[in-house]
């Protein structure tokens, strides 16, 4: 081992449930209480503390878009960085508050470990979390809280990031993941040839032992263990939010979670005196984008960037999948987690298991931070098991942007180095994509579709489909009366005729034959 060879060496989560909101943490509150967890894990907290120069936090979720229903009266931390930095000790000479996505956890380590190998970092604090279950409550129960902090010193605002949608497709409700998942989760029916009914049982138990592992971790905030059956029955309970998916299908964001994880050196960690039982190594990582806009997608069944993705990851750790003893997938709805098992070759029932925390609708998802908790749950696992390997992958945006981790204990073997992204995402890029319209007119095909209810039932119909003339890819909504949504639920429309027009306010109406 290289004396810049950068390791995990602590890691920490934190998960606030039942606590009544004016005496419960804010966002950072929680990151802080991870941090502390983290820095405790490492067995000489106390020292690590004051030389940690570098805090990433991951952008939550009411930083992470301009829209309403994110936002609250009670202030926010101006630089959330320092703000969890304050409350561990810290006094960091970088604090970086991240990008929007799912994926921005381990994307991040992987850029830590870069910049630990090259000396630009000697110690990094990696924290993000939420509170959104407490800021409902206090919403309902018209309270007000003070969550506003105003920490003095440098911040590295890597803002919001790119546009995952078009105003044109945002129009129609493709760019909300309830909405935008089941358009993945129709396609991945009809490429594997199963039934309306077929396929919500597959889902069912896709997720079952999902809700096993929930039920058995701590630090779940949706802990119910629950059957195949449950979980695709539909009841007044486990009510349609957006058609196949039932409501414990859907990633759960009302949480109250946080974690975090400590970077250094072995070098480093020998002069701290760090035990090497604690070490844990980065043996592979890689960063891939798929053709950002959900209208450009190849096709809405598979993901090329999570198999490349991996492939580089596999490739630098010198691994296969068949190497792996733990496995975290992204589980935000089933679509996610079958895409990326069909990229890495796992099948649905994998003995391993396909989640060590019990996945985002019942381990809970904590907003863009979620995959830490994933590399903070496994970090114990492997240690328990010298010699293993695990592997996390992690998601942002609607299947938009992937990162992936393999791990271990095993050291790692000469310079630590990784390819760099830029490579391989061209090959992603260069891969063809349909011509799209946002003036369809004319007979086509259903390409996908959902269904999207509110508390009454079905309201609004989403179809991606293509013009029969010439192959065309458009947007487009269905009428909204009860008799077509329905009809679209109850009889598969994968591949189904219609017509398509285009008013003057650019809303494009697809009307099924």
């Amino acid at each position: 081992m290289e004396d810049s060879t950068p390791i995990l060496v602590g890691a920490g989560q934190f998960t606030e449930k039942d606590v009544p909101p004016l005496e419960a943490h804010s966002p950072m509150g929680i990151a802080g209480e991870a941090s502390k967890a983290a820095l405790s894990d490492t067995g000489v907290g106390d020292t690590v503390a004051p030389l940690i120069d570098t805090v990433v936090v991951t952008r939550i979720f009411p930083d992470s878009s301009n829209r309403p229903r994110l936002q609250h009266p009670w202030g926010r931390a101006e630089n959330p960085p320092r703000a969890v930095a304050r409350r561990v000790g810290a006094n960091p000479v970088n604090a970086i508050y991240t990008h929007v996505g799912g994926n921005t956890p381990q994307k991040m380590i992987n850029e830590m470990c870069e910049r630990i190998v090259a000396g630009d970092v000697g110690v990094a604090l990696l924290a993000g979390s939420e509170a959104i279950a407490t800021a409902k409550a206090a919403a309902r129960a018209g309270l007000m809280l003070d969550w506003q902090e105003d920490d003095e010193g440098s911040l590295e605002d890597r803002g919001i990031g790119g546009t995952y949608v078009t105003p044109h497709e945002f129009a129609h409700g493709v760019g909300i993941p309830i909405q935008t998942y089941p358009l993945f989760e129709q396609a991945i029916r009809k490429n594997q040839g199963e039934t309306i009914e077929q396929h919500m049982l597959s889902m069912g138990k896709l997720f079952e032992p999902f809700t096993k592992v929930a039920a058995t971790n701590p630090y779940a905030f949706y802990g119910v263990e629950r059957s195949a059956e449950e979980l695709a029955t539909v009841t007044p309970d486990n009510r349609f939010i957006c058609f196949p998916y039932p409501k414990w299908m859907n990633a759960m964001d009302s949480v109250n979670q946080g974690a975090a994880v400590i970077l250094t050196s072995v070098g480093k960690a020998r002069e701290l005196g760090i035990d090497p039982a604690k070490w844990v190594f980065l043996h592979g990582c890689a960063e891939a984008n798929e053709k950002i806009l959900v209208s450009d997608r190849v096709n809405y069944h598979a993901s090329p960037a999570i198999k490349i993705n991996a492939a580089k990851a596999f490739d630098m750790a010198g691994k296969t999948v068949d190497d792996v003893d733990f496995i975290d997938i992204y589980s935000c709805f089933p679509s996610a987690v079958q895409v990326a098992a069909d990229a890495l070759g796992l099948a649905y029932d994998d003995p391993r298991g396909l989640t060590v925390t019990g996945g985002l609708p019942f381990f809970g998802g904590p907003g863009n931070n979620y995959s830490m908790n994933g590399i903070a749950q496994m970090v114990p696992m492997l240690r328990a098991k010298p010699g293993s390997f695990g592997l996390i992958t992690a998601n942002g945006g609607y299947l938009s942007k992937h990162a992936a981790g393999i791990y271990s204990t095993t050291p790692t073997e000469g310079t630590w180095q990784r390819e760099d992204p830029a490579g391989y995402q061209a090959e992603i890029d260069a891969m063809e994509s349909p011509t799209v319209t946002e003036t369809p007119d004319g007979a086509a095909t259903i390409e996908t579709y959902t269904v999207c209810f509110g508390r009454n039932g079905p309201e609004r119909g989403i179809v991606i489909g293509r013009l029969d003339e010439n192959g065309h890819r458009f947007v487009a909504n269905t009428p909204d009366d009860a008799g077509t949504l329905n009809d679209l639920m109850e009889n598969d429309s994968m591949g189904r005729s219609g017509t398509v027009s285009t008013n003057e306010e650019g809303q494009s109406t697809l009307r099924p034959n």
